[in-house]
């Protein structure tokens, strides 16, 4: 990994790929969702400054646990401009995360738990499996043999995942 001299305050799009191994069209779209910034030369290149590199590691590890683009924006909007982030800065944004990264994985056991005997009883059962939908919510909203997923808000959606995890169902 190319290292970059101290004094260098600024990093081209190709230095900040290299170091953060995010594609170069990765780092353009982080900046077209502003997840990073940079300023334009007079020759209209890019650079970024060194805390570019802490903040795309940052949305990189959070994409990798699920956090959606919207709420990592929102969270480096709270990071102070012109300095790379401390440890405290870094642990109060995590700390935000914590309930939603808890209850991600609860359900992610709860799918471990019941992949196999959903899959290995042959059901499928869109009325009484627990995977695919637990506690019949979509038998209570429609009736059909469609099952159309309706996107639920975020808080709907956590409610429907704390009552799936206290009583998980057996698929028949």
């Amino acid at each position: 990994m190319p290292q970059i001299p101290e004094k260098i305050h600024e990093l081209t799009v190709g230095q900040l790929a290299a170091r953060s191994g995010a594609a170069v069209s990765a780092l353009h779209f982080y900046e077209s969702k502003g997840l990073i910034s940079s300023r334009r030369t007079t020759g209209n290149q890019r650079r970024y400054t060194r805390d570019a590199l802490r903040r795309v590691a940052f949305v990189r590890a959070a994409q990798r646990v699920g956090i959606p683009l919207a709420t990592i924006r929102e969270a480096l909007a709270q990071l102070p401009e012109e300095r790379t982030p401390t440890r405290e800065d870094w642990a109060r944004l995590s700390e935000t995360w914590r309930a939603e990264l808890d209850e991600r994985i609860k359900q992610l056991n709860r799918l471990r738990d019941h992949l196999t005997d959903c899959i290995g009883c042959g059901c499928l059962s869109l009325e009484s499996c627990v995977l695919s939908n637990p506690d019949d919510v979509f038998g209570e909203r429609q009736t059909g043999s469609r099952l159309m997923v309706e996107r639920p808000s975020r808080e709907a959606a956590r409610e429907a995942a704390r009552e799936v995890a206290q009583e998980p169902k057996a698929c028949s």
